[in-house]
């Protein structure tokens, strides 16, 4: 019986680490492209200008997906500035495609759903630390 247990526990362990892993799989430059382009619907952008941002957003991404595996490549995290500057060179770009009142809108309301939501771990939330 104590074997039958042990066992059991250690199956729902790894399926619980192999399930775990599998959610920071790396989605692909055109998936996160789509997903941005969803996320710009509130800009009410005309055609030519979803297609001119949705080439500045496949640029964008291919080149951090570039700088990442760069990075990877010779053992280093990837510096942190340049990824700033490509953001930088992203907006600027888009603000010579957006209106004034669709890029402020991008920048107050849009901008900070593209970035990565950071799991908190083990942190707690409950305030009784």
């Amino acid at each position: 019986m104590k074997t039958k247990i042990t066992v059991l526990l250690s199956f729902i362990l790894m399926a619980s680490i192999s399930s775990f892993a599998q959610g920071f799989q790396q989605r692909t430059v055109a998936e996160r492209v789509k997903a941005t382009m969803d996320k710009l619907s509130p800009l009410s952008l005309d055609e030519s200008q979803m297609q001119k941002t949705g080439d500045v957003f496949t640029d964008y991404y291919t080149a951090q997906d570039k700088m990442r595996a760069d990075a990877r490549a010779s053992g280093q995290r990837p510096d942190r500035s340049t990824f700033e500057k490509m953001s930088s060179d992203r907006n600027e770009k888009l603000k010579a495609i957006f209106t004034a009142d669709q890029y402020t809108k991008y920048k107050n309301e849009v901008e900070a759903t593209l970035r990565p939501q950071r799991r908190q771990g083990n942190a707690q939330t409950n305030g009784s630390n």
